[in-house]
């Protein structure tokens, strides 16, 4: 059984966006049935700031994961499970930034300034257009679907391995085995 662990940053940063994902989802799905008026506009507000949260933590991840290389994967794992972990993460990852890109997009092509918690986000200087508007919010919409059925595949994963004793889940959940390797190499050499 492997013990070797993520490193307590990408921990750290694993579990933070997931709390921001699910805060967005639930956000998002409660938002849509407001009437417009100034109920709708805060929870709508709050949704794009911690929309652009979730962009800009995605971007640290990735980061993150490009000079620190993540620990080889367990040995008790099957071939298959390894493949599909990899085209689910990879998956999970283009759309954490398309989803929030796209609302972003979204929300330049219409008249309402887009502020960050309150403050005046920089503007991409596009003018409103309604069926620019449309596409992005319908890309968006689309990515929340796919997203969340990766990641209902990623949690239903999460406790295959967790009842299986496999070692996996230990790696990423930080009250398991308080012990971190710090997976050190920190720049991957190319």
């Amino acid at each position: 059984m492997s013990s070797e662990r993520y490193n307590r940053p990408a921990i750290f940063l694993h579990w933070l966006h997931a709390a921001l994902v699910i805060a967005l989802l639930i956000i998002g799905w409660m938002m849509t049935d407001l009437p417009k008026g100034p109920v709708r506009t805060a929870p709508y507000a709050l949704h794009k700031s911690l929309g652009l949260c979730a962009l800009a933590l995605v971007l640290i991840r990735i980061a993150w994961r490009r000079f620190y290389t993540p620990p080889a994967a367990a040995a008790q794992i099957r071939p298959w499970e390894r493949k599909l972990s990899a085209v689910v993460h990879r998956g999970l990852y283009f759309l954490l930034v398309l989803t929030p890109l796209a609302g972003l997009l979204s929300a330049s092509f219409t008249n309402h300034s887009l502020k960050f918690f309150g403050l005046l986000f920089p503007s991409v200087g596009w003018p409103e257009n309604a069926t620019l508007n449309a596409i992005f919010n319908s890309l968006h919409k689309g990515a929340v679907w796919a997203l969340m059925f990766l990641l209902a595949l990623h949690v239903l994963a999460a406790f295959y391995h967790a009842f299986r004793h496999d070692g996996v889940i230990k790696r990423m959940v930080p009250w398991c085995n308080k012990q971190v390797i710090p997976n050190a190499s920190p720049a991957r050499q190319q």
